[in-house]
């Protein structure tokens, strides 16, 4: 145990180096927030540029994941947020520009000289609880709920501030709003004010003289890429350009075109390099399963009319221009702060209205892919707002929410399945029945959108109401854990028993994975039939098989007053969810020759009855010293892999791989088991084992 902590430690100094460097090389911060379905991160610089959080292309398509419960469900591709004025006397080049542009995105930024952070923390109402699975620090929320301080006076359970000085002397404020209540999970309202500070340098100690700035406008760029569960980076059965967003389509809601919301959604459009109709992403090289059927999406909450009028301006945004994301505008080396001839191109695309027809429009029933403007890669939608004149001082204050939704992930396993596999009756969302296998799936597909019209009517409701919700009840600030010989029993806290309107727990178990369904396991507490507890002993796990857990508390029933009679609110799922499995450990053996090899003979076509899809390749030794060495030869005598067996208990694993990493191959295998320390009977005293004794035994794997 004190070797593998030494070798935990030592990874973590080793991946701190490297995000230390990574940071002292890009120069800015990301901050995650996941607390409820709809995960993100976030940059200091006030944007999410395209592969921005670690430089690596494999994160082209990265954050915006929904639903995040599941692995692979990133949306987003790219973000842009640009602003740009007139006849700007420029302080730094003492010059006059016609047409003045500064960057965030979509694929660069100058963190030290054009969008410049200067607060960058995440603030929680509350801290992440404590959770443990044999005293290992076991949720995610250890490595993404990074909380600089708390405050309990917060209108929401995370707010992220950050300002950030711009060469333009403009200073962004940007607070981004989360919940974790679960009709409120699914979105992020984004809250900026733009003040026309004149400070125009990273330090904040220089500013220009009295300045007007002449019409100013603010240009967001959302590129998304829905999603990456099919793409190039995730299960690789859709066109590999599905990774960049090559077939999304993207739709604008405003009143120019006449809608009565301000949005722009996009989803994933027909492919020509996809074979059959590939609207929802079905995975054709498999089960059907419909891997991209999620609608990401923005909304306007609120636009001022004009410096020191705060009316909603329901005509803003007043630009929603389209275009190649692979265009000269979007690349690094075009954009460029003092280049007037590419500044000029930009406001141009920035301050050019609507178009006649949306993308979605232009797209039609065609292929994406194919329109002309698509041009080998993606389609960016913008969304302009503006122009503002901005005299000193005076700030423009622009409200959006970011949101996702879709049908429901159990709900794509089985509409996939039955388009797949063309299980009639097609049986579609108003009831009635088609035989066409594709307007079946498209039906159910698009009623992604109804829902994502629904977390719009949420988000707007929740701004208009001053950001209040009705609360979901606390988590439990602890959840333990321990794995033992014939259960494993949970423990929590009872800290969610102050809040007014608590009723009780829920607990639920999954196994294999913690990114997949998990079905209840236990409640307790009011309106169920156990009274409340704080522990549990989970007597039906069974050995050799991974299990992972969440808890929730629940309340009342009376909270909700949105739905009709009432929803009993529970808190999230990703405050406890454990990602380190509990098992079953048994107790030492009491002798070499009671050891026991399972399965044995190991055979791969029978691996769904052994010990799971967490580790297909597991085979268990039981009843082994507490302390001992496992060595594993081949049948001629060549030793394959040793396995330090230091925890004290009764059981070890091997996952049939060789000291360098490979899988074995068929074959009979000698394990041999030397005790390496004397261990003795606690009641009698009597020794078990004597350390240089051995026992050789045998397993036969069939590949």
């Amino acid at each position: 145990m004190r070797k593998q902590q030494r070798f935990t430690k030592s990874i973590f100094l080793t991946l701190g180096c490297v995000l230390l460097m990574q940071h002292s090389i890009r120069g800015d911060e990301t901050k995650w927030i996941s607390i409820g379905m709809l995960h993100n991160w976030f940059s200091s610089t006030g944007c999410e540029i395209e592969i921005g959080r670690r430089g690596l292309i494999s994160d082209q398509q990265d954050g915006m994941r929904w639903p995040a419960l599941y692995k692979l469900t990133d949306l987003q591709a790219a973000k842009g947020l640009w602003i740009g004025t007139k006849n700007f006397d420029d302080p730094i080049m003492e010059k006059n520009y016609g047409f003045k542009v500064v960057h965030s995105g979509p694929r660069g930024v100058d963190e030290h000289n054009e969008l410049m952070p200067k607060t960058f923390k995440l603030i929680g109402k509350f801290p992440h609880p404590l959770v443990l699975v044999d005293a290992e620090p076991a949720s995610h929320t250890v490595y993404e709920d990074i909380v600089d301080e708390i405050d309990e006076r917060l209108i929401a359970d995370r707010v992220f501030l950050n300002e950030i000085n711009t060469s333009i002397g403009i200073t962004i404020t940007r607070r981004i709003y989360a919940n974790s209540q679960q009709f409120h999970d699914n979105y992020f309202i984004f809250d900026y004010t733009f003040k026309n500070t004149g400070v125009y340098n990273k330090n904040g100690d220089r500013i220009t003289p009295h300045k007007t700035l002449e019409d100013v406008i603010f240009f967001f760029q959302y590129r998304w890429a829905v999603s990456k569960y099919i793409g190039d980076s995730g299960n690789r059965y859709a066109p590999q350009a599905a990774t960049w967003g090559q077939s999304t389509v993207n739709r604008v809601l405003h009143p120019y075109y006449g809608d009565d919301i301000r949005a722009s959604y996009a989803w994933l459009g027909l492919h020509s390099g996809y074979e059959g109709d590939n609207i929802g992403g079905p995975n054709i090289n498999g089960d059907g399963f419909l891997g991209a059927a999620q609608f990401p999406g923005v909304l306007t909450l609120h636009v001022d009319t004009a410096p020191g009028d705060t009316t909603d301006d329901t005509g803003q945004p007043a630009h929603a221009p389209y275009f190649f994301s692979g265009a000269d505008i979007t690349q690094v080396s075009f954009n460029d702060q003092f280049n007037e001839g590419n500044m000029t191109k930009e406001y141009m695309t920035m301050s050019s209205g609507f178009p006649l027809m949306t993308h979605a429009d232009m797209v039609g029933d065609g292929n994406a892919d194919e329109l002309s403007i698509a041009g080998g890669g993606g389609v960016s939608q913008g969304i302009g707002y503006g122009p503002f004149t901005i005299l000193p001082n005076d700030s423009i204050h622009i409200v959006m929410a970011e949101c996702a939704n879709g049908i429901d992930w159990e709900k794509c396993k089985i509409i996939g399945n039955k388009w797949f596999n063309e299980i009639e009756p097609y049986i579609l969302p108003d009831n009635n029945e088609t035989n066409n296998k594709d307007q079946y799936k498209n039906a159910w597909v698009f009623t992604g959108q109804d829902s994502l019209m629904k977390t719009f009517q949420r988000a707007q409701a929740t701004w208009d109401n001053g950001m209040i919700i009705d609360p979901a009840p606390p988590p439990p600030d602890e959840f333990i854990i321990v794995s033992g010989g014939d259960r494993i029993t949970l423990s929590w806290s009872d800290n969610a028993e102050d809040y007014e309107h608590f009723a009780g727990y829920r607990l639920y178990r999954s196994l294999d994975t913690p990114d997949t369904s998990f079905t209840l396991l236990f409640e307790c507490g009011q309106g169920t039939d156990n009274p409340l507890v704080h522990t549990y002993e989970d007597r039906n796990a069974i050995r050799g098989f991974d299990y992972y857990y969440y808890i929730t508390s629940f309340d009342d029933g009376t909270v909700d007053q949105i739905h009709p009679g009432g929803h009993q609110l529970e808190s999230s799922l990703f405050w406890t969810r454990t990602i380190i499995p509990a098992n079953l450990k048994r107790i030492p053996g009491t002798s070499l020759e009671g050891i026991r090899i399972a399965p044995n003979p190991y055979n791969t076509a029978a691996v769904d009855y052994q010990f799971g899809l967490s580790n297909p390749n597991r085979i268990m030794f039981y009843n082994i010293p507490p302390v001992c060495k496992i060595k594993i030869y081949s049948e001629r005598g060549d030793l394959v892999k040793t396995i330090n067996h230091t925890n004290g208990t009764g059981d070890e694993e091997w996952l049939q791989t060789t000291s360098n990493g490979q899988v074995v191959v068929s074959g009979i295998y000698i394990v041999y088991f030397e005790v390496t320390e004397n261990s003795y009977d606690s009641n009698t005293g009597t020794m078990l084992f004597k350390k240089g004794d051995g026992i050789a035994k045998k397993v036969i794997v069939i590949r």
